[in-house]
């Protein structure tokens, strides 16, 4: 058997037609931490890093009044980064007060960064030390958030793929769904019910709610992603057994109903059924969609390269909300997952991956869009310019996977330029 179960589209875009490699401006996987912890409610996030990586976080997170955040930073000093004092020993003693300190926690992650990959300190070796010494207490993991050569979503990534090895054996006469990739509580929800009037049973999101929510992995398991930031991971479950899939990512009204119908041909739905259970949400989402279409209709907008949701923004931008797209800019194209997502996108539209920072901010100067998709930090430049855009990371914070979404994606895309209009921001000399 294949380990991909291929989209049913037969014309795909050319994908990329140029790679750029130089300066980049993008976060570092640490910024996957704010996402997972809200995701993982009993799972804490150590840090081994510097002063910097504990204010990337705290400042991505905002300031926590309410609760004691279960993220923190074990800072390496002078001595660590000179080799003169044995690390190991300090990350012990600081997770043995950590774990009795917090009796709540039941997954420890370490995560790595530029400071501790940079001296080399090995975090797998001191997880598995830790994990003996702490065995009937917390399960204890590492994965690495260092921005040396990845962007910031790939920290989900790793994390996940960090712990594909502790998932149980599936059972030979067993099958199973696992939808892989962060969603937030309330999407995760809507797609059960919909699985449910499929009747496509045993499911399981990864990551869950709770730490210990594992799902089984084996033959009979088929992974759908609901991110295109876990390629890594789904071919981790892939090697383990697994069928991935193909289908374009469930964004917008025609995205959501593409990934469903694949998952219900993949379990052998009927069609009619599953055209029966799609229609109403599939209707509603077009029409909340068709609220922001006059505001973004006929806009051009480009994309830098940031999170990898480039792709298949890109697709639900043009597919179904009528903007023209004049380059989509995308840190790294994972052609495992983006099958499903290039054959609906125009055939015309430029494809970089990878990014070199000047000639990228040129081409946005040259072409002076409607809208840019960018990193925080390059917006505020492009802002000073007259140029209107939408900060990339808020499309990762946000609930806009599902139907009931549709609108709410449409929306973020719409506000930047009702924004202008009512400020009437260029008009003021």
């Amino acid at each position: 058997m294949s380990s991909v179960i291929a989209s049913t589209v037969g014309e795909h875009h050319p994908g990329p037609q140029k790679q750029e490699r130089g300066q980049r401006a993008v976060f570092c996987g640490l910024t996957s931490i704010i996402w997972l912890h809200r995701r993982i409610q009993d799972a804490f996030f150590l840090v081994v890093g510097s002063r910097t990586c504990a204010h990337l976080i705290q400042s991505a997170a905002g300031v926590m009044i309410f609760a004691e955040p279960r993220f923190a930073t074990a800072f390496l000093g002078e001595r660590d980064l000179a080799g003169m004092a044995d690390c190991h020993e300090e990350l012990d003693r600081v997770v043995s007060e950590l774990i009795a300190r917090r009796p709540g926690i039941n997954r420890l992650f370490l995560v790595g960064s530029c400071p501790s990959e940079v001296i080399k300190l090995d975090l797998e070796t001191a997880a598995a030390k830790l994990q003996v010494k702490h065995e009937n207490r917390v399960r204890i993991s590492a994965f690495s958030g260092s921005g040396i050569e990845t962007t910031f979503t790939q920290g989900e990534d790793q994390c996940l793929k960090s712990t594909v090895a502790e998932l149980p054996t599936l059972g030979a006469s067993e099958d199973n769904l696992i939808v892989l990739g962060t969603v937030s509580d309330i999407v995760e929800d809507q797609f059960r019910r919909l699985f449910d009037d499929l009747d496509i049973k045993n499911i399981h999101f990864y990551p869950g709610r709770k730490a210990g929510d594992l799902p089984a992995v084996g033959k009979g398991t088929r992974v759908i992603a609901a991110q295109p930031f876990v390629g890594e991971t789904a071919r981790a479950l892939i090697e383990r057994g697994a069928v991935l899939i193909g289908a374009p990512f469930p964004l917008g009204a025609e995205g959501s109903k593409a990934w469903f119908e694949a998952a219900a041909e993949a379990y052998g739905v009927d069609s009619e059924r599953t055209q029966q259970v799609l229609e109403m949400p599939y209707q509603r989402a077009k029409r909340a969609v068709s609220v922001h279409r006059s505001k973004l209709e006929g806009k051009r907008i480009h994309f830098l390269p940031d999170s990898q949701l480039e792709i298949p923004m890109a697709r639900f931008l043009s597919e179904e909300c009528g903007l023209s797209v004049n380059e989509i800019g995308t840190p790294f194209h994972d052609q495992l997952l983006m099958r499903g997502e290039l054959a609906r996108l125009p055939q015309d539209v430029p494809l970089v991956e990878g990014q070199d920072l000047d000639p990228a901010l040129a081409r946005v100067r040259a072409a002076r869009p409607d809208l840019t998709v960018c990193g925080m930090g390059i917006a505020n430049a492009l802002e000073s310019e007259g140029l209107r855009t939408k900060w990339s990371i808020e499309l990762v914070f946000s609930p806009v996977q599902g139907f009931d979404q549709a609108g709410d994606l449409a929306g973020l895309f719409a506000k930047p330029l009702a924004r202008e209009e009512i400020l009437e921001v260029g008009s003021w000399s």
